[in-house]
């Protein structure tokens, strides 16, 4: 069923516009029926400006009377809200990360000469005018790029790096590099996680007990 586009605000305006049940403003924005509650007694965690359903031509009036005259009637959405579709394009990357996107060209690069650079491009992202003008050492800041591991920057995940290397490396015919940069630390990781695991299970029967839960190490430092 389609909901509203922003369920809680459109909540917040049934609430204090009609006479509709909790229950049917809770269905109709597809919300538990203690949130709409929540909102109705003012212990929202936000207080939140109404949104209406009326002027967004997602409800109308007859279909609230419909529902203020009939408690089991639920409400009926006009139109759902449109769905935002990326069309094709390059690979988003956020604005925040989108500045380390030459280090991790640069990377790529003298890493794996082997991979093109319509491929680096889907990867990171970006155009092959600025994977070129990396390339040949003519790009506006070359002088402070330097090569980052893009996985390490962001821009991807390790699985789409050692996927791209592996598929360039058959595509020119050589053996695509081993990643063993973890099997060292692997075990020191997973027994860290497990401490970890375990000490939150333990903070929590402590918070339930009413105790101050204990520090996983303790500081050294400390008196």
């Amino acid at each position: 069923m389609a909901q509203p586009l922003m369920p809680h605000a459109t909540a917040s305006w049934l609430v204090d516009n009609t006479a509709l049940s909790f229950e049917q403003i809770a269905e109709f924005c597809g919300l538990h029926i203690l949130e709409v509650q929540a909102i109705a007694d003012d212990t929202a965690s936000a207080k939140l400006t109404g949104r209406d359903p009326v002027r967004a031509h997602e409800l109308t009036m007859e279909e609230i009377e419909k529902g203020q005259d009939d408690p089991s009637y639920r409400l009926k959405m006009l139109k759902g809200p449109e769905q935002v579709r990326r069309t094709k394009g390059p690979r988003y990357t956020p604005v925040s990360k989108r500045q380390d996107k030459p280090d991790g060209i640069a990377w790529i690069i003298r890493n794996h000469p082997e991979i093109s650079d319509g491929a680096i491009g889907k990867l990171i992202g970006t155009t092959r005018t600025t994977i070129a003008a990396i390339r040949d050492r003519t790009h506006w800041n070359i002088g402070n790029i330097t090569p980052k591991d893009p996985v390490t920057l962001g821009l991807c995940s390790q699985r789409e790096l050692d996927a791209l290397v592996a598929k360039a490396a058959k595509a020119a015919g050589i053996e695509a590099p081993t990643d063993t940069r973890l099997e060292g630390d692997r075990e020191a990781l997973l027994t860290q996680l497990r401490a970890e695991r375990e000490q939150a299970a333990r903070d929590a029967e402590l918070g339930e007990a009413g105790e101050a839960p204990k520090p996983l190490f303790e500081d050294p430092f400390r008196r």
